[in-house]
């Protein structure tokens, strides 16, 4: 089978690898879209997340959607022919945070496309039946590797808490982005004001948000003192930092109003952060941060199928699993206005 492996920061390499047969509990799956997240360009851009190096040659990709080619002897949760999209991460389901139900926060968990193991931009992939679910045909491929971004934001959103009524803003507008928006909407946000520094994802923004429901801003100039004038002064109830960009926590603590809520979504380049600890002291501030996601696969699809989420609105490029360096560097360089690339093969249906 064909296989883009990640050697080394900025080498990716198209190869051909062994293709893998399923454990008794495993599906063999045809991957039929991959998106590149902004932490696989982490990866291919510096070679490592925090102490998570790459040391051999390695498979990236983690958002995936396919169709099930063969399953192991014990799977009864799919069966060959069925359109799944996939839960990247794996816990062990027996240690003390997978049993108090924080299967995010597992510290045994197997993450699809991070070292050691190998992920989804290759043409086959064998892995736990458990974490396919299965998607109705009116969801793309591409719409299934998109959803576990929705994931993202529907945890960070639950972690925030989002009453109606709240007014909220996200900082970053992305594909994670752009997903809280909607959930936060979904949630019964009645203003959400949006920042951004790319001008199309800045336009995506405010194509959802509806008249006198808040704004999208330009974040190239300061956002923070049109956000307060907008909100005569108070800040708003939650603020998602979905960006991971230095200068994005400190306007959060800015933003968020007294006994405010905020959440950090973003992965950064750089170790350390900054909060202003007195103005966040002051505020009595809750601050949060989203480690992936838990227990949100299913109600994610049933939002894209309803049409209560547009993940086709993200997905703004398709490139072949030989162009896989170049949707790379794309996203990584913010160019042509990308939001959110998917690797297809085999068709997108």
């Amino acid at each position: 089978m064909k296989a883009v492996r990640l050697h080394k920061a900025g080498d990716l390499r198209l190869e051909e690898l062994p293709t893998p047969e399923p454990r008794p509990r495993e599906a063999l799956l045809r991957v039929r879209a991959v998106g590149v997240c902004g932490s696989d360009v982490h990866y291919y851009e510096t070679g490592h997340i925090g102490d998570s190096w790459v040391t051999e040659p390695l498979v990236l990709g983690h958002e995936f959607a396919g169709e099930v080619a063969a399953v192991g002897p014990e799977v009864t949760r799919v069966k060959p022919g069925d359109r799944v999209a996939v839960e990247p991460g794996c816990s062990c389901g027996e240690c003390e945070w997978c049993l108090q139900g924080h299967p995010n926060l597992c510290p045994h968990v197997r993450f699809c496309g991070t070292p050691p193991t190998d992920g989804a931009f290759r043409e086959y992939l064998a892995w736990p039946a458990e974490a396919m679910y299965p998607m109705p045909d009116s969801l793309s491929f591409a719409d299934g590797a998109a959803v576990e971004t929705l994931t993202i934001a529907l945890h960070a959103v639950r972690l925030a808490k989002v009453r109606p009524g709240d007014s909220v803003a996200v900082l970053g507008c992305g594909p994670i982005g752009l997903c809280t928006i909607r959930i936060a909407q979904l949630a019964g946000a009645t203003q959400v004001f949006a920042t951004e520094i790319v001008p199309e994802r800045i336009a995506a923004a405010a194509r959802m948000i509806p008249p006198g429901g808040g704004q999208a801003l330009d974040a190239r100039d300061d956002p923070v003192p049109k956000i307060m004038d907008l909100t005569a002064g108070r800040g708003v109830d939650v603020v998602f930092e979905a960006a991971g960009a230095q200068e994005t926590p400190p306007q959060a603590i800015q933003l968020a109003r007294r006994g405010a809520g905020v959440v950090i979504i973003g992965i950064f380049e750089e170790e350390m952060i900054q909060i202003p600890s007195t103005p966040a002291r002051r505020k009595g501030l809750t601050i949060k941060l989203c480690r992936r996601t838990k227990h949100a696969v299913e109600r994610a699809i049933d939002l894209a199928a309803r049409g209560a989420v547009d993940l086709g609105a993200i997905v703004t490029h398709r490139f072949p699993l030989e162009r896989t360096a170049e949707a790379f560097e794309l996203v990584a360089h913010k160019r042509d206005g990308v939001i959110k690339a998917v690797i297809e093969m085999g068709g997108n249906g």
